[in-house]
């Protein structure tokens, strides 16, 4: 008797040590975006999620925004994508489409199913990522774009900021010559430049005000008001190197400058997470008090009064990952995500959960009002599955315009004719 017991205890001694050498296989890689606050904050909560499972290692790995959509394009092309990543949503929408990205799993993240979960959010959080009755992804932000204004500048170049900053686009190119400065035609101080890489975000919204659409109602025909958009490519030339010469997609991102004071910009587009920059970059930048935030300009002849599109940063696993792993991504994303207030506090970006929005200190934010104001003249940034594609059209028919001086037909022409032949291919 004594025998088979020391057997029996060696039996489940040699179970129990390889259920934990087998425990301890499960490794997960995590792609995310550059951002220094959040990876303070988010590299404690992988050390405190590895130190309750010790089975569980998970590997962190930063690259520039800019250059995520590319590297991810080529990771899943490869079949070699990180087991959790998150993207702006105009980029992740396609893999969602194709399936390359998998359900959450409501069990592991605490949700009884899609509705419990949608129930603790802000209405219409996940429309975006919602396809045949399942939810794709769990939002790390949820992100819209105002202007910020550095004070000194304007009153440097004779201007209040309260009374004179740009109502109007056309403002603002009056506005921002009045504050650039130039050493021949190099730029020293830009009076703004505007958000280069992102398009979808923010240059579509210009057409939109004036009546304009990326596709028509049905999705099968490319460009629709040919107005609007050559008004908004003739803005675009104005503003570059052969026009009045106020900024280019060849210089430095405005937002990456903004916070050090240097007096090299007066004003760039970002979000309600600049602030969380500013503070860590410029302590006494953003303790003077000498930067504000303002809505996001419209055009003169505007028929619509759109702000700058929002956009999602959503969590999300990959579908060729084990199920095994699926579920430990799910649980590891829940555990992170489940720290709004820290979120919003640290890093200054909004995760729309019902709770976080009803605390009465959400609104006491510095400049939350006019981010919310904006918002509501807004809407979800263009979704298509080929929209990361189209973007890239996009960019290069702006480039055409404003840096080899194209005429701004001929560049709609080429525009529309690879859109269209990107939809012909898809019907």
């Amino acid at each position: 008797m004594k025998k088979t017991s020391a057997l029996l205890l060696i039996a489940l001694s040699l179970l129990l040590a390889a259920s934990v050498v087998g425990a301890q296989t499960i490794e997960l890689t995590y792609w995310t975006h550059t951002d220094d606050n959040r990876t303070v904050i988010e590299n404690r909560y992988i050390e405190e999620f590895q130190a309750m499972y010790p089975n569980v290692t998970i590997k962190r790995v930063v690259n520039e925004a800019s250059k995520m959509g590319d590297l991810m394009l080529t990771a899943f092309s490869a079949n070699n994508a990180p087991d959790i990543f998150n993207l702006p949503i105009e980029q992740e929408y396609g893999y969602m489409m194709h399936h390359r990205v998998a359900p959450v799993n409501y069990k592991a993240i605490g949700y009884k199913d899609a509705q419990d979960l949608a129930s603790q959010y802000m209405p219409g959080t996940f429309d975006t990522v919602t396809m045949d009755g399942q939810i794709y992804g769990l939002p790390l932000e949820l992100t819209n774009w105002s202007i910020y204004i550095n004070k000194n500048i304007f009153r440097d170049a004779g201007l209040d900021p309260e009374t004179d900053y740009p109502k109007t686009w056309e403002e603002m190119i009056e506005v921002a010559d009045k504050l650039t400065l130039r050493n021949g035609e190099i730029i020293t101080r830009r009076g703004f430049d505007f958000r280069y890489p992102y398009y979808l975000v923010a240059m579509l919204p210009m057409v939109e005000q004036l009546g304009g659409q990326l596709l028509s109602e049905d999705g099968k025909t490319a460009i629709v008001n040919d107005e609007a958009w050559i008004q908004v490519f003739e803005w675009f030339r104005t503003w570059g190197p052969h026009g009045r010469n106020l900024g280019s997609p060849t210089y430095t991102a405005a937002r990456k400058i903004f916070n050090m004071d240097n007096n090299d910009i007066a004003m760039c587009l970002t979000g309600f997470y600049q602030q969380g920059r500013i503070r860590v970059d410029n302590p006494e930048f953003y303790d003077s008090g000498e930067w504000m935030v303002v809505p996001f300009p419209v055009f003169e002849n505007a028929v619509n009064d759109v702000g700058c599109s929002y956009y999602g940063h959503f969590m999300m696993v990959n579908a060729q990952a084990s199920a095994e792993k699926q579920e430990w991504a799910w649980k590891f994303i829940a555990y992170m995500l489940d720290h709004g207030w820290e979120y919003l506090e640290t890093v200054n970006i909004i995760q729309p959960r019902q709770d976080l929005l009803d605390d009465p200190r959400y609104m006491e934010l510095p400049y939350m009002n006019v981010f919310m104001d904006d918002m509501a003249r807004s809407h979800m940034v263009f979704l298509h599955e080929n929209g990361f594609q189209f973007e890239r059209f996009i960019k290069e028919a702006i480039e055409s315009v404003m840096l080899s001086n194209m005429p701004s037909d001929e560049a709609l022409d080429i525009l529309r004719e690879r859109i269209q032949e990107v939809l012909d291919d898809s019907y």
